[in-house]
């Protein structure tokens, strides 16, 4: 046995999906140990971090004066390079814990449109956390990995992958990618086009958490004759005070438009741009969704209308690009042939 694979038996090797919204973490042999929000709490004068993941979720909207709940994340790259290190560095250290002295081999997916400046923020972040290597892989292929697409086959694959900041749109065949785009439009802009929505039309302001409760409990992409409505509390925008309003699923659906639309019409050109033979084997298996934004309810009817292709939404769509990067861990072959970096 070689010093190298003694090592190996008592480290961990991780697949990191470093989400804007979200953190998953596998580890080889365990799966899923760690799924956290992307967040830290931070003192506001002197900038120290002093809670991570779902700790510091919490905190969001109730923090005191001198507390502030930070995304370090952006669009799905970094934005603070000094927070997203100590983020990835606590939950490299609680997901790797029982092997805290040794450094483990890290493989973390990006969106296809990545640039070579954030890139190299990736790995050097994840370098300064105590890493030992750094494999970075397309979001987009270690999703549809993660779906069980079967990548590796000479035939076509679609996979939209709708994150928190990104929305990666890829084609695969033969463990390559033919056609790929990242979409600066997802999960979070949602989010966002929803409270505008709240405070323009209702004159009521909304926190984060609250215009993400929306979206998931009556937000539609496509109109399917049941009606929705949800009571939801906020501060009145002229009188200062608290307020409840009710909402229906026509105004959010109406709200998300743009968002729905962006991400459709990118769909449509990707199935555009792929090449006749490889159209017809998606024909065949579908496009699949997968990300958190394809939870999104009816947004499957809304591609298929506008497509004629069908669409499946995966049976983990949370986890398919940590599940899938985690695949791609246990075989170093493909790792190695599909590694970024």
């Amino acid at each position: 046995m070689t010093y190298r694979s003694f090592f190996r038996m008592f480290s961990s090797d991780l697949a990191i999906d470093l989400g804007t919204a979200n953190t998953l973490v596998y580890v080889v042999g365990k799966g899923i140990v760690l799924n956290e929000p992307s967040i830290v709490a931070v003192d506001r004068k002197s900038r120290q971090a002093m809670g991570f993941g779902a700790d510091a979720k919490e905190m969001i909207g109730r923090t005191p004066a001198n507390m502030l709940a930070v995304r370090p994340l952006r669009d799905g790259v970094i934005a603070d390079f000094e927070l997203a290190e100590e983020m990835l560095t606590y939950f490299i250290r609680k997901a790797n814990k029982r092997h805290k002295l040794l450094h483990p081999r890290i493989a973390i997916g990006i969106p296809s449109e990545t640039t070579e400046v954030e890139k190299r923020a990736v790995l050097d972040s994840t370098y300064r956390a105590k890493a030992s290597e750094v494999h970075l892989v397309e979001q987009a292929m270690v999703a549809a990995l993660g779906a069980g697409l079967p990548v590796t086959e000479p035939g076509g694959n679609m996979v939209v992958d709708i994150g928190g900041g990104t929305t990666d749109i890829a084609v695969i065949s033969l463990s390559g990618i033919v056609y790929s785009k990242s979409l600066r439009m997802a999960g979070n802009q949602m989010d966002d086009a929803i409270s505008e929505h709240v405070k323009r039309k209702h004159g009521l302001l909304i926190g984060e958490r609250t215009a993400e409760k929306i979206k998931l409990e009556i937000g539609t992409a496509y109109q399917d004759g049941t009606p929705r409505t949800m009571a939801v509390k906020g501060r009145d925008m002229v009188y200062g005070l608290p307020k409840t309003i009710t909402l229906e699923d026509d105004e959010i659906r109406s709200a998300l438009t743009d968002c729905v639309n962006s991400i459709v019409s990118a769909v449509r050109v990707a199935l555009e741009k792929t090449p006749p033979e490889l159209s017809g084997d998606i024909m065949e298996r579908g496009i699949i969704l997968t990300g958190g934004g394809s939870l999104l309810k009816n947004l499957d009817e809304r591609i298929r209308f506008e497509t004629g292709m069908p669409v499946l939404v995966a049976n983990e769509p949370l986890a398919s690009v940590v599940l899938g990067t985690g695949m791609m861990l246990e075989d170093f072959k493909l790792l190695r042939k599909m590694c970024l970096n």
